[in-house]
C-alpha cells in the first residue's frame, strides 16, 4: 500500500500537494514543509498566500513554465510578497517556438520530437533531460538549498513537475513505488486542472474536444522516464553526477527533504 497524497486544498489550485510523509529505504521520511508541487499559481487568493507563507513555510518558487506561459498569465501574486524568491527555469530550448500545447504535453498534435522511447509522454520529459539538463539541475539545486519551502510548478502540475519531483524524490531515497503512485495522483485531479486551464486564453484553444482521458498521468510514463535514466547514467544520482553534482551537493539535496 502506497502512502495517501497530502493534498493542500486551496481557492486558487486544483494540484497542489506536499511531499511530507512518503517513506524512504531506510526506514526514514520526507519531512513536511521541505517540497511541495502544484498547478499554476496565478489564482491564489490572499489567504491562500497566508496559507503557504505562513503554515507551509515557503520561501522558493520554481516555474517551470515557458517565456510565453510567463506573458500569457502575466506575473501571480506570489510575486509581490518579499520573503519569496521566485526561480524561472523553463524545460524547454529557448532558441524553439513553443506552442502551448508543447507545455501541456498534447501528444496528439503532430510535434515532431525526437524518439527517446516508445511511450510518446516518457520520451516528451526525456526531452527535458536532454534539452534542458541546465534547468533541471538549477530546480533540484533549489530545493536544495533554499531557507524553507521549496514550491515546484508548471500549468498543470504533473509533467514538468512530475518530472522534477521524481528525479528528486529518487535521490531522497523514496521507494519507486512511492515515487510513481506520487506521480500517478495528478491524475485524480486532472478534471480541476482543466477546468482551470479552460479559462486562460492560450491553453483553452488546445484543450477543446480533447478527452479528460488524455490528461491522465499513468504509472508507466515515469516508471520509463527514470529506467531510461537508470540505462543511461546508473542512477538520478549518477545524471546529477554526469550534469556536474559533487557527493556534497547531492548530500544535501537528501538532507533537506528527508533531514
Amino acid at each position: 500500500m502506497t502512502t495517501t497524497p497530502s493534498w493542500i486544498d486551496l481557492d486558487g489550485v486544483a494540484n497542489m500537494r506536499d511531499l511530507g510523509g512518503l517513506p524512504t529505504t531506510d526506514g526514514g521520511s520526507v519531512q513536511p514543509g521541505r517540497l511541495l508541487r502544484s498547478d499554476n499559481l496565478q489564482d491564489l487568493t490572499e489567504q491562500d498566500i497566508r496559507l503557504l507563507v505562513e503554515e507551509h513555510g515557503v520561501t522558493d518558487i520554481v516555474d517551470l513554465r515557458t517565456d510565453m506561459e510567463l506573458h500569457i498569465t502575466g506575473p501571480g501574486p506570489l510575486q509581490q510578497v518579499s520573503t519569496i524568491t521566485h526561480h524561472h527555469h523553463s524545460l524547454f530550448p529557448e532558441e524553439k517556438p513553443i506552442s502551448t500545447k508543447d507545455a501541456l504535453v498534447l501528444p496528439w498534435h503532430g510535434r515532431k520530437d525526437e524518439q527517446r522511447d516508445d511511450n510518446p509522454t516518457a520520451s516528451h520529459y526525456l526531452g527535458y533531460l536532454a534539452e534542458r539538463p541546465d534547468s533541471v539541475s538549477a530546480a533540484l539545486d533549489v530545493i536544495a538549498t533554499s531557507d524553507g519551502a521549496t514550491l515546484v510548478h508548471c500549468a498543470a502540475g504533473k509533467d514538468r513537475t512530475g518530472t522534477v519531483v521524481a528525479m528528486a524524490l529518487t535521490v531522497a531515497g523514496v521507494p519507486r513505488e512511492e515515487v510513481v503512485a506520487d506521480y500517478v495522483a495528478s491524475t485524480e485531479r486532472s478534471e480541476r486542472i482543466v477546468q482551470r486551464l479552460s479559462q486562460v486564453p492560450g491553453y483553452a484553444e488546445n484543450l477543446e474536444g480533447v478527452p479528460l482521458e488524455a490528461h491522465h498521468s499513468r504509472a508507466e510514463t515515469i516508471t520509463r522516464v527514470l529506467d531510461a535514466i537508470d540505462a543511461d547514467y546508473g542512477s538520478v544520482v549518477g545524471w546529477l553526477e554526469a550534469n556536474g553534482w559533487s557527493e556534497a551537493q547531492i548530500a544535501a539535496l537528501r538532507a533537506k527533504i528527508i533531514g
